[in-house]
């Protein structure tokens, strides 16, 4: 949800046959676009009903960062119909620099059930890409108890190296054939990003870049308590669980961020 009124645009969305995306604006040289779950859902829910290829994003902190510091992959997903704040301190420099009035994040998570349970009431049958097998079965298991309705076309799990051309060949047939109007890809930033961007042409769905969503949903990982995630402490709950993975990414990139957010604010 959105509060009004909202500035004029800073920049606009990109347009695809004709459709009109949110528009964005630049966050440490990322493009995130204003929106919220209400809209977020139902651009993307029409697009799959009308087989019209697109890429989806939710980028937290980290993510912002890892785009902002590698100049190929921010061009990459600056090419991204949607770009959502899936992070509270995103959400919070946006209204911080542009002044957006944005009320809410889009949370990936959050986001993919939204989109199921809306693919269940349209008829649009999803694809789920990324996880391990054991994360995947689980995933295709629970998924539609969550959300009544939804057919899964297909699931897999990619083998956790770069696949062949022959073995991409295959997966995007498998996908294609399947009929599958949306694709939510679990593979991690960056990889998923750069797996969307690659397969923008030949994937004939809408894909959605969830990330740690599969393994939320699929019930492996534990999901930080509402509390916590208004008040963006979600990645010290992730931090006290997985200490020896995730506190490099934490300590590094949250102090860029913070580093680079009072550089810009200074420079205004």
């Amino acid at each position: 949800m959105l509060a009004e009124p909202l500035k004029p645009p800073i920049t606009t969305g990109p347009e695809r046959k004709g459709r009109r995306w949110p528009r964005k604006v630049d966050l440490l040289g990322v493009q995130v676009s204003v929106t919220n779950y209400e809209e977020a859902t139902d651009m993307v829910i029409e697009a799959a009903r009308q087989r019209e290829p697109a890429l989806v994003a939710c980028q937290a902190v980290h993510a912002v960062v890892t785009a902002s510091c590698d100049p190929d992959l921010r061009d990459k997903l600056n090419g991204f119909d949607l770009v959502t704040p899936d992070g509270q301190p995103v959400r919070w420099a946006m209204n911080l620099l542009h002044g957006v009035g944005l009320v809410d994040r889009v949370y990936g998570p959050e986001l993919m059930l939204h989109l199921c349970r809306s693919a269940a009431d349209n008829a649009v049958s999803v694809y789920l890409y990324g996880g391990s097998p054991e994360v995947i079965e689980l995933l295709r298991e629970r998924l539609p108890r969550l959300c009544p309705g939804l057919r899964i076309a297909g699931a897999e799990s990619p083998p956790f190296r770069a696949l062949s051309s022959t073995e991409d060949q295959a997966t995007v047939e498998r996908i294609n054939t399947s009929g599958a109007g949306l694709l939510f890809l679990g593979l991690g930033c960056p990889k998923q990003d750069l797996f969307a961007h690659a397969h923008r042409e030949s994937i004939r769905a809408v894909q959605v870049c969830v990330g740690a969503a599969f393994d939320f949903h699929a019930g492996v990982k534990p999901m930080a308590p509402a509390w916590m995630q208004r008040r963006g402490l979600e990645w010290l709950f992730r931090l006290a669980h997985e200490p020896r993975r995730l506190w490099k990414r934490y300590l590094v990139t949250n102090t860029i961020f913070l580093a680079k957010l009072f550089h810009v604010g200074f420079l205004r």
